[in-house]
């Protein structure tokens, strides 16, 4: 029996009317756009390809294990798949209106976890697709296995035949709670054979834990309350999403003129990002701390969980207080190397895998119960969060159409009232932000100040270049 990870039912447990735990992406295309009934029929056909797409989440009587997966009994296309198209001129401005009108619901737990939105009416000649998933489904990368699967790489490919489908009979209580506790010896076995090694290599042991028991402290530090600023606090239902589109290559040649990773330098824009967005809200960025959990993939560290998430996370002050753009980038790329000496991302990760093996009777009364008290003195850990997730590096077609950009989207919690999301297709990095409708309504404010940050950054670069140049 599929069952959800610890980390995947949290998210459903997380779940409330002002926090949807959904994440999303736009697919934009070059037009003429499909035929709408051509478009649902070529979905029809991958579905065969995209696990849980036609399975709903089963909790399990008692909460005596965690919630399962079982084939929808009355799955339906037309209930996940919706038209729509943006008013005239059909620019950035309205295409990102309806994407923050579009995220502001929580998706039916009835029914499969998954909508998606053929969009007309953009400028250009363009169309576009808008997915949206239940965070318990996928994390980024599995994220980019779904935007695969639903794509084709050659232009001339089309959607083969539609498989017929018929769901397999709901499992009943007792085999639900059979299936959950089977599953539950079945995760102890990686810790298992964590102390067959720590037995059969006692001073390595030690020293890890060592290592360890420094990363927790380092892990715990990171979580103290922060001094309040505008960008914390508890948020509404509404929200408002923006975008911008930078070149790869751009940032490519500041990561080699001026040191760091790509990480780093779209970091150091974010950074300038939360800086302008401080200013235009009256906040003193000076004295502002602006701490950002920044989730980790940690897929190449063990076995896949076949989707749902395996992430873990880092947390990082941005230098909001810093105006040179120069300066702020060797700052961001000082304290991102300290991090990933610090094997933090590994205690944590390590807390995810301990958190399969308690019990879901507890696990789940206690998530709502902090949901509860989240709603009345919102945390004040975390201000924002910010996603990185590589994506394809070559051009991926729907129905012949080549995409010319996926931007992506990021949900909020209370007490981050902004959020960012990054995400790389082909030569183009895409970057969505998030804000509270009520509270952080200007977040174009942010994208704007990140395009500005990476342009001088390129200038700043070209001429570290023609400088060296000179010299040699």
């Amino acid at each position: 029996m599929d069952r959800l990870s610890a980390l995947d039912a949290e998210f459903l447990h997380l779940e409330d009317d002002t926090s949807p735990m959904h994440i999303a992406g736009v697919c934009i295309f070059a037009g003429p756009a499909p035929g709408f009934d051509e478009f649902a029929t070529m979905l029809e056909a991958k579905l065969p390809a995209l696990r849980h797409y036609r399975q709903v989440v089963r909790t399990v009587p008692l909460e005596l294990g965690r919630p399962v997966w079982a084939d929808d009994q009355h799955f339906r296309l037309d209930r996940h798949l919706h038209h729509a198209a943006v008013p005239s001129p059909g620019g950035d401005a309205e295409l990102d209106e309806l994407m923050g009108r579009l995220m502001e619901h929580a998706l039916d737990r009835s029914r499969p976890l998954w909508e998606a939105w053929m969009v007309e009416g953009l400028e250009d000649d363009r169309w576009a697709v808008v997915f949206k998933v239940h965070h318990c489904m996928v994390d980024g990368l599995a994220g980019i296995e779904l935007l695969e699967a639903f794509l084709d790489i050659d232009p001339e490919a089309r959607p083969g035949p539609i498989m017929p489908w018929r769901p397999a009979p709901e499992p009943s209580a007792a085999l639900k709670v059979m299936g959950s506790w089977v599953g539950l010896a079945a995760d102890v076995v990686p810790w298992a054979r964590r102390l067959v090694r720590v037995a059969a290599s006692p001073v390595d042991a030690l020293i890890g834990a060592g290592e360890a028991a420094a990363a927790l402290g380092s892990f715990a530090a990171h979580l103290a309350p922060l001094p309040t600023n505008s960008l914390q606090g508890r948020i509404g239902r509404h929200r408002r999403w923006a975008h911008v589109t930078l070149d790869l290559d751009e940032i490519a040649i500041v990561r080699h003129q001026l040191g760091g990773t790509v990480n780093d330098v779209l970091l150091a824009a974010v950074t300038a990002g939360h800086r302008a967005l401080l200013l235009a809200r009256g906040d003193d960025p000076d004295t502002a701390v602006v701490r950002t959990a920044i989730p980790v993939s940690t897929r190449d560290w063990g076995p896949d969980r076949d989707g749902g998430n395996r992430v873990s996370t880092l947390f990082a002050e941005l230098p909001v207080g810093q105006t040179d753009p120069v300066a702020r980038l060797a700052t961001v790329r000082e304290f991102t190397t300290r991090l990933k000496a610090s094997h933090l991302a590994r205690t944590a990760d390590a807390a995810v895998m301990l958190a399969d093996l308690a019990p879901p009777m507890v696990i789940g009364p206690l998530s709502r119960l902090a949901i509860q008290f989240d709603h009345h003195v919102a945390q004040r850990s975390i201000t924002t969060c910010t996603t990185n997730v590589p994506g394809p590096q070559f051009p991926l077609y729907c129905l012949g159409r080549p995409m010319l950009d996926q931007l992506p989207y990021l949900g909020l919690s209370d007490g981050a009232r902004v959020t960012t999301a990054i995400l790389s297709y082909n030569g183009r990095i895409s970057i969505g932000v998030t804000g509270d409708e009520d509270t952080v309504p200007d977040v174009a404010v942010v994208t704007a100040a990140i395009g500005s940050a990476v342009t001088e950054l390129v200038t700043a670069a070209k001429r570290s270049r023609r400088q060296r140049g000179r010299v040699s």
